[in-house]
């Protein structure tokens, strides 16, 4: 980062953690002198409606409105992507001022986005945690889980299964164990679907879609509250946002869902003819 100068002007984007301030609804824009950001640290990363997007360090303690990033999710997907950007970077820098290796202070490098320990010269870079999530179907039907954290006492919200990547495991195997691990299920025909970054803090979710092979449903009970098989053309509980990975991966799985059960009404009309 550099030093913001009173002239330079853009839109700005603030983080604290998965936050960042807007105003009415928007990123400030206006010169740094009229924002009162003058002074401070910040780095260009990118255009927002044509002018310069800058992200600006966090600042402790400042009096600005916080919003969530997820209150975005209704922005294009390259827009989205852009404020990940940011507050991954942000999230990064704050969490990475001291050496790992030696605790001394770290310092931004001029050539790449990284610090560099001013001691033992060790470098760091952006840590990005690689995640999968995958729809599951069975013939018509899609498993939905209401994980703990999204429980409410009259329903609250059912999703897919996700969960992180462990050393040397690859995408694959990380899909059959989430899904094994959280309902004692096995699938089969895992195909890759999308990514999608998720700054909260900092991860990158790689979606997939599987069909079921065996077993019967049993939530893992220490993070699953209930898991059940859902028809595509009854009705559903409640659904992730509309912009997640999540979402896009059920409303596949509903449309494979609704062509399979086509498929079989237009071969019981065949058999009857």
């Amino acid at each position: 980062m550099q030093r913001i100068d009173a002239t330079d002007s853009g839109y700005w984007l603030l983080t604290r953690g998965s936050t960042l301030h807007l105003n009415a609804g928007k990123l400030p824009f206006g010169t740094a002198h009229s924002l009162q950001l003058s002074g401070l640290q910040g780095m260009i990363i990118g255009e927002w409606e044509n002018r310069p997007l800058w992200l600006v360090a966090e600042q402790p303690n400042d009096a600005h409105d916080y919003f969530s990033l997820r209150d975005l999710l209704y922005l294009p997907e390259q827009q989205f992507h852009l404020l990940s950007r940011g507050v991954e970077i942000n999230h990064f820098l704050n969490t990475h001022r001291f050496c790992g290796q030696c605790g001394a202070e770290t310092a931004q490098t001029q050539d790449e986005l990284a610090v560099q320990c001013v001691r033992c010269g060790a470098r760091s870079y952006p840590v990005i945690n690689p995640s999968i999530i995958v729809a599951v179907r069975r013939g018509t039907k899609i498993l939905l889980a209401n994980h703990k954290r999204h429980y409410q006492p009259h329903g609250g919200m059912y999703t897919t299964l996700a969960g992180f990547v462990e050393p040397g495991e690859s995408f694959e195997q990380a899909v059959r164990r989430e899904v094994f691990e959280e309902s004692r299920i096995q699938i089969k025909n895992i195909r890759y679907f999308g990514s999608q970054p998720w700054a909260f803090p900092n991860s990158q979710m790689a979606g997939f879609l599987a069909d079921y092979e065996s077993g019967e449903i049993q939530p893992q009970a220490s993070e699953i509250h209930d898991a059940q098989w859902f028809s595509y053309n009854q009705p559903l509980p409640e659904l992730p946002p509309t912009g997640t990975i999540a979402r896009k991966l059920i409303s596949t799985t509903l449309e494979l869902c609704r062509a399979e059960d086509n498929q079989k009404g237009s071969l019981n009309v065949s058999i009857k003819k």
